[in-house]
């Protein structure tokens, strides 16, 4: 038989004899000796293979690219700017609540206002006892039953101190007209003199109430009205003079409800604005990346005109509720309505007592926990 030859090799040659006759060493030679250029215009230098000792390959680490103020930054632990603001935020919280219920009446109860009010939430919750009372007994459930004898003697106590009520508010507002009367006279005395130079001429005291403001003149003589309605209603006045000064005091109260009401719409726009511009800025710089530890201080303080501008805004429609309770009362009286008049009259002002209340209520309060956070 014949026989086929290999050259090189037999049959049983290794295929890496074949690789080491076709691939020449110098390849190798040229590869290990060749070195490695670095870029010229790179700015960070180039990766150091460091060993790991769990698996013996070659992992490449970031602790390079760290320069060394970030080194220490890192290495200086950072304080929360969140946890400030949230220990700010608790410790006002804990100063306020310091602040007992009993120490908030008595402050209230200082002032004729507080009296004023929590008397009118005693009067108007009497009221509406009575128009509940009245709306049960009148249904035709209990219309046939015969009703007990002491009934009628404690709905006329009932009925005799709401009318106390009434007047003992009246008297506590008495010369509510000092307070303006009191301004245009410092108004009077800051210019006493006529606006032509070398003039000793004083300015007539009419000429300041004409040029005085018109919610201050209705301020005045809605006080003096009201006066003569009460001294009416304590046996000094006639009672005719009276009832005329009470429908003017009403139509006083009902053109300074609108101009209140017209203020108020002109406050809180303003309070609208400035809060959608705060909320703009925190939105703005959450866009671009901006954080509360990036920027403490601006977020900080951004949050807190937020805060404070809600807050406003909250009191501020609180005031617009009472004002609209107040105008719905006296519309009443000015126009001389007479259907529904009792129930709307008397919801409108329990309403308006409990909204007036609860707002002398926080200021007072607020009042307090200013002056313990001071000391």
């Amino acid at each position: 038989m014949s026989s086929i030859t290999f050259p090189n090799g037999g049959v049983g040659s290794s295929p890496g004899s074949h690789d080491s006759e076709f691939f020449s060493g110098s390849f190798e030679t040229s590869s290990m000796h060749s070195s490695f250029q670095m870029n010229p215009l790179s700015s960070h230098p180039p990766r150091t293979p460091r060993t790991s000792i769990m698996s013996g390959s070659n992992v490449y680490g970031t602790e390079l690219y760290n320069t060394q103020d970030e080194a220490e930054e890192q290495a200086t632990p950072q304080p929360d700017d969140d946890n400030s603001s949230d220990g700010d935020s608790k410790a006002n919280e804990q100063e306020s609540g310091r602040v007992r219920q009993g120490e908030v009446w008595q402050e209230l109860f200082k002032t004729a206002y507080g009296r004023d009010k929590v008397f009118k939430v005693m009067q108007y919750t009497l009221r509406m006892y009575l128009l509940f009372h009245s709306t049960v007994t009148t249904a035709a459930v209990f219309r046939g039953q015969k009703r007990p004898p002491w009934e009628a003697a404690i709905l006329g106590r009932l009925d005799t101190a709401i009318s106390s009520f009434s007047l003992t508010r009246k008297c506590l507002i008495l010369f509510n007209w000092l307070p303006p009367l009191n301004s245009i006279l410092a108004q009077h005395s800051s210019d006493p003199f006529t606006t032509k130079p070398g003039s000793s001429k004083s300015k007539p005291l009419l000429h300041t109430f004409l040029h005085t403001s018109p919610p201050v003149l209705l301020e005045l003589v809605n006080g003096v009205s009201d006066d003569v309605a009460t001294f009416s209603k304590l046996g000094l006045i006639h009672k005719r003079v009276g009832q005329r000064a009470g429908e003017f005091a009403d139509w006083c109260w009902f053109v300074g409800t609108l101009v209140n009401l017209v203020e108020n719409s002109v406050e809180r726009s303003v309070i609208l604005a400035q809060q959608h511009q705060v909320e703009s800025r925190l939105y703005s710089e959450s866009m671009n990346g901006t954080t509360a530890k990036s920027n403490p201080t601006n977020n900080k303080l951004d949050n807190k005109d937020l805060t404070r501008l809600r807050r406003q805004d909250y009191w501020i429609q609180i005031s617009r509720w009472k004002l609209i309770m107040d105008l719905i009362f006296v519309s009443y009286n000015v126009f001389r309505w007479k259907k529904a008049k009792g129930p709307i009259q008397t919801f409108a002002g329990l309403a308006a007592a409990l909204l007036s209340t609860a707002k002398a209520y926080d200021r007072h309060k607020g009042a307090l926990a200013k002056t313990r956070a001071s000391f």
